[in-house]
């Protein structure tokens, strides 16, 4: 089984090839095996499954992969690393190390390579600087996925849940809750990495929905309205989207269709549900 997880183990090997942490990778990683435990119960790995780890680090949750997926995927950009995952992972043959930028791979194409383009499972530790790019990346790119499951700083977790009217609600919500149904499987502590974050991290795990949950003529163009509208929080909605010079409406247009809607010309964004917004992008579109 997986040998790596502790505390002592980790800094072992650390020590061995001299690795010094990077901050601008925002490398944290995993030392409580019960956790690392509770995460691959919690992304529901099977025999037959294809995963795509991002940021494997030493390859500590990788073990844990290998031993449950048919085919394990590793996309790690720091370079100082793929030595000692050539170690780490010596003893499977069911994985393979990219050593490259995720936001520069082509997932699709990695799925189509490694699971003959079906839905492939994604689990990762991933770092705060970098989280809402990947997310937004694999949701918006259409890459045939079964389900995410992550941990990420806990505010942003937090976030993915949110509903309307709450201070934390926005782009990002919106956009995990039209393609997943997201949950929260655990809150970690900070004392479980190495080196120790500040903030304290969750597990969430989204699972994508095979249908959107409401239905819009142009998610894309939908999307452009969310970003406009929660660009600029403190204005109305007919303010914000007319301020948006991409988006070439005017505020008459916008306050037209929100009347249309029943709705207040001095509503803001973060009242708008998802459905809201897909109401208001099919009014909106083509103007």
């Amino acid at each position: 089984m997986a040998s790596l997880g502790t505390p002592s183990q980790t800094a072992a090997i650390i020590s061995k090839y001299n690795f010094d942490f990077r901050k601008k990778f925002g490398q944290n990683f995993l030392v409580d095996k019960s956790m690392l435990e509770k995460i691959i119960s919690a992304a529901e790995i099977e025999e037959d499954d294809c995963v795509l780890e991002i940021g494997p680090g030493i390859g500590t949750m990788t073990q844990y992969l290998c031993e449950q997926a048919r085919q394990v995927i590793a996309v790690e950009i720091d370079d100082n690393l793929i030595p000692i995952l050539k170690e780490t992972l010596s003893e499977y043959d069911n994985v393979t190390v990219i050593n490259e930028d995720i936001l520069k791979v082509d997932v699709a194409a990695l799925a189509d390579k490694y699971n003959n383009g079906k839905p492939i499972k994604v689990v990762a530790n991933l770092p705060y600087y970098i989280t809402t790019p990947i997310v937004m990346g694999l949701l918006e790119n259409k890459v045939p996925l079964k389900s995410i499951t992550i941990m990420v700083q806990k505010e942003v977790a937090d976030r993915m849940q949110e509903g309307p009217g709450s201070k934390d609600y926005g782009a990002l919500s919106l956009a995990v809750q039209y393609y997943t149904d997201p949950h929260i499987v655990a809150v970690v502590p900070p004392e479980c990495f190495m080196p120790r974050p500040k903030v304290s991290s969750s597990v969430i795990r989204l699972d994508i929905y095979e249908e959107t949950p409401v239905k819009v003529n142009s998610p894309e163009y939908m999307f452009r309205l969310i970003r406009a509208s929660f660009n600029q929080r403190r204005k109305t909605l007919s303010n914000g989207l007319s301020n948006e010079k991409s988006l070439g409406l005017t505020r008459e247009q916008v306050v037209e269709a929100l009347v249309k809607m029943g709705k207040s010309e001095t509503v803001r964004g973060e009242t708008f549900s998802l459905q809201d917004f897909a109401t208001l992008s099919d009014l909106l579109e083509g103007k």
